[in-house]
């Protein structure tokens, strides 16, 4: 580990007094590794059956357990099936703290590269609304990543900053979670980089971007709502002392007071005062229900919690319904739907029940001259899809079909209108319309269950070298015997679910026992 700066060296002797010679003793003890369960995919329980590391549960997070340093649970084909994620053990807890509930409306404010909106996701159990944002562009591709490989359908995925969102959503979710950035300090044991990064400023220049994501948080939440704010990072200035600030401006605001378990400790006020000067007051006092963790409490890195409710305020009914669509739904008989298929028919120039999409005929090439996309509205990309989904799933899909350009999205059914909002992902992405097909996304394969939704799947078990080589990109030869189809008279020739041990790891498409691979170049092994 590199060496602690002596300024912040200092400043923790200061504050923590006696506590200090056991706090910097924290600093010479291993560093903690931690997994996740993904419940969108598997139980807990069945995880702990299968689960190729040894595992110690984490006190304060369902489904969260502690691995040796040693294992490389990153280089793990369950890993590519998104069936836990890696995550330090104390980033854990806010989430926990947020008591997310199957059917809320939850943002995620801050959310890059996406640990603790895989973990949302997981307890919204695919009912519900996710809106998971982050103002960066390069940490929104991450973000991305994590919501696909983590099977997320009920995500919208934003990149925009704080003062744009409030404006378009005000009042209007159930529970926020803002994960600040912050200088980081609880981070120093495990690492480095952000200890050479830090200097005696950072606290202050952080606290001034803390303090106004928070307000503009506090303006989209619903009355009688919740919010969490968290940090990774011990200093007051960006924790109490950002909370005491906040309850002075926001008197419709309080804290929730979180019980001393697990080794958590409580907030402290009275570095409010020491920081800042003055004397403690009742509203400064009710900071001490906030928490800390710290490393020499318990098993993990330091980091800062308060919960906050928001008490009184109004919210306009008409404005709330503006964000809300009606329900569609996608099932197994939707190319059966004739009205469907007459208006794309119409709309390509043909009415003799042969498809044709300006200009091309459907088993036909691309004229000279024509654009990639060959779809020219919502409603035939509709149709597309819809046909695919007939013939290749049997899961019944829900929400509302999205195109940007030749991509093709399933938006949850209660998203907010996001006119005018920097959209990385309106909703699921299923697939992408090449010319007159759809082609099927990866991300549509990660939200998939291979015994309920797929017509055909290829099933591998751990340990099989076509596991790795699959996910390296390789072609691979299976026999028809390998294939498992949902009914006997549904032909070997399409597109298969390829699985590890029963769960997805994305597309093949087989024919004459060849199995064409999928999955996605970026995302292959290494």
């Amino acid at each position: 580990m590199a060496k602690l700066p002596d300024f912040f060296m200092r400043k923790m002797e200061c504050l923590l007094q006696d506590e200090y010679p056991a706090f910097l003793d924290s600093y010479e003890q291993p560093r903690l590794q931690g997994i996740r369960v993904n419940g969108l995919k598997m139980a807990v329980d069945g995880f702990q059956e299968m689960s190729p590391f040894p595992l110690s549960p984490i006190r304060w997070a369902k489904g969260g357990f502690y691995i040796p340093e040693t294992e490389r649970p990153g280089k793990h084909p369950y890993y590519h099936a998104g069936l836990y994620y890696v995550q330090e053990p104390s980033a854990m807890a806010p989430v926990e703290l947020l008591d997310v509930r199957p059917g809320d409306k939850v943002l995620d404010l801050c959310a890059a590269p996406g640990g603790k909106t895989t973990q949302i996701a997981a307890k919204l159990e695919g009912k519900g609304l996710l809106v998971t944002n982050d103002n960066q562009p390069d940490r929104v591709k991450a973000l991305v990543k994590n919501v696909e490989l983590y099977g997320i359908t009920n995500a919208i995925v934003l990149n925009e900053t704080p003062e744009r969102l409030a404006p378009a959503m005000p009042g209007f979710f159930d529970k926020i979670l803002v994960d600040a950035p912050c200088s980081g300090e609880g981070m120093f044991r495990k690492d480095d980089s952000m200890v050479k990064g830090w200097d005696e400023h950072s606290p202050r220049r952080y606290a001034d971007m803390q303090s106004g994501i928070l307000a503009k948080a506090a303006d989209m939440l619903k009355p009688g709502g919740r919010l969490v704010y968290s940090t990774c990072t011990f200093s007051p200035e960006e924790n109490e002392q950002i909370i005491e600030a906040f309850l002075r401006e926001r008197p419709g605001f309080r804290v929730v007071s979180i019980p001393p378990q697990h080794g958590f400790a409580p907030g402290r006020p009275d570095w409010i005062a020491q920081v800042q000067g003055g004397r403690l007051d009742e509203l400064s006092r009710t900071v001490e229900g906030t928490v800390r963790l710290w490393p020499h409490k318990l098993p993990g890195e330091g980091h800062f919690a308060a919960v906050l409710e928001r008490t009184c305020g109004r919210t306009d009914p008409e404005s709330e319904a503006m964000f809300t669509r009606p329900k569609k739904s996608y099932d197994r008989n939707a190319q059966s739907d004739s009205r469907m298929k007459r208006r794309f028919e119409e709309k390509a120039g043909r009415t003799d029940g042969k498809q044709r999409i300006n200009g091309r005929s459907a088993n036909g090439g691309r004229p000279e001259g024509a654009s990639r996309s060959g779809v020219a509205s919502a409603s035939d990309g509709e149709y597309l899809f819809r046909s695919f989904a007939a013939g290749q799933l049997n899961a019944e899909l829900s929400g509302n079909v999205k195109l940007q350009r030749d991509y093709v999205y399933l938006s949850p059914e209660e998203a907010p209108d996001l006119d005018g909002l920097k959209v990385a992902r309106p909703g699921w992405f299923v697939g992408t319309l090449r010319g007159d097909r759809f082609e099927p996304s990866h991300a549509l394969a990660m939200g998939m269950k291979r015994d309920t939704d797929s017509v055909r799947s290829i099933d591998f078990v751990t340990g099989e070298p076509e596991v790795i080589r699959y996910l390296k990109g390789e072609t691979l030869q299976i026999s028809e015997e390998r294939l498992r189809r949902s009914r006997p008279d549904l032909q070997a020739k399409g597109y298969c679910l390829v699985c590890v041990d029963g769960y997805p790891l994305g597309w093949g498409k087989w024919m004459d026992g060849m199995l064409k691979n999928e999955y996605p170049p970026g995302w292959r092994w290494s």
